[in-house]
């Protein structure tokens, strides 16, 4: 008997790949999600009973509807929604179209927050499951260069976060999930290129350039290490609202966590000295 029902999106490849594979393999049931119809069958064939390949472009709205009512009638149930489709960009802020934009949040924020919302529905009704949110070491900080990338997973982050407590009295739980550089398909010819290179910004693109693209391949992430850790998670009993998987995400953090303090010490009184005189300060939220 299948222990879990996964919905996996961006499971042709990459982290959803890995996951599906590894899921699959442990006896689990699986809705395979991905654009590229033809590369889930490989994952699905050997498992007839407990998989399904669904074609899904997560940005349409449709598709979207259609995949999760398909997962209901052959399953009965979704455990675990598995947000993994995404895509990453690398340029200038001022290199980017608004177009582009808009599509960076899309992809990376609206689909997953709609997808995640169809699904609660039969979630609330089962008292249970588990949503994991693939973001980025760069939905906690941002460094210039992947400033569209990094504005839409700082919203899946946010969104996520509060997105937690409304859902934990249902039996629902939420787990951000924040890798660093993984051999994935990120670098490949499906990140974003901006529509206009501008010289202004060729000192700061070309370094990072030359580290995205020029180490594909040689990432020090394994995929498969990391759909175990995924799967760990959600058989926690106390499972963390942020996963950081990769020694180099997680020292990111880190130096960026201590800069923050230090700058807090340092503007610390100009900033409780804002409040009017005699004014109760309360934690925000109440």
């Amino acid at each position: 008997m299948m222990q879990r029902v996964w919905f996996i999106t961006g499971a042709s490849s990459g982290f959803g790949r890995a996951l599906a594979e590894a899921v699959l393999r442990r006896g689990d049931g699986a809705v395979l999600a991905a654009r590229r119809i033809a590369a889930l069958e490989s994952v699905a064939a050997p498992y007839p009973q407990s998989a399904l390949s669904v074609g899904l472009d997560v940005t349409d709205a449709e598709a979207r509807e259609a995949a999760v009512e398909a997962a209901l009638d052959r399953f009965g149930r979704i455990d675990v929604l598995a947000n993994i489709a995404g895509r990453g960009s690398l340029g200038a802020v001022e290199e980017f179209s608004p177009q582009q934009l808009r599509e960076q949040m899309d992809v990376n924020f609206f689909a997953a927050a709609e997808l995640t919302r169809l699904v609660l529905p039969a979630m609330r009704a089962q008292s249970g499951g588990h949503i994991l949110q693939l973001t980025s070491i760069g939905g906690l900080l941002a460094i210039g260069g992947f400033g569209p990338y990094c504005a839409s997973k700082f919203a899946l982050e946010g969104w996520s976060e509060a997105l937690r407590d409304e859902v934990k009295p249902f039996g629902v739980r939420v787990t951000i999930v924040e890798p660093g550089a993984f051999r994935t398909e990120f670098a490949g010819p499906v990140n974003m290129r901006p529509e206009r290179r501008l010289d202004a910004y060729r000192p700061l693109i070309e370094p990072l350039e030359a580290y995205l693209y020029g180490g594909d391949g040689q990432q020090p992430g394994d995929p498969a290490k990391a759909a175990e850790v995924m799967i760990a998670t959600v058989e926690s009993d106390d499972p963390p609202l942020r996963l950081l998987l990769g020694a180099d995400a997680i020292g990111a953090w880190e130096r960026k966590h201590a800069e923050f303090v230090a700058e807090l010490e340092r503007w610390r009184s100009a900033g409780e000295a804002t409040a009017y005189a005699g004014a109760q300060v309360r934690s925000v939220g109440g």
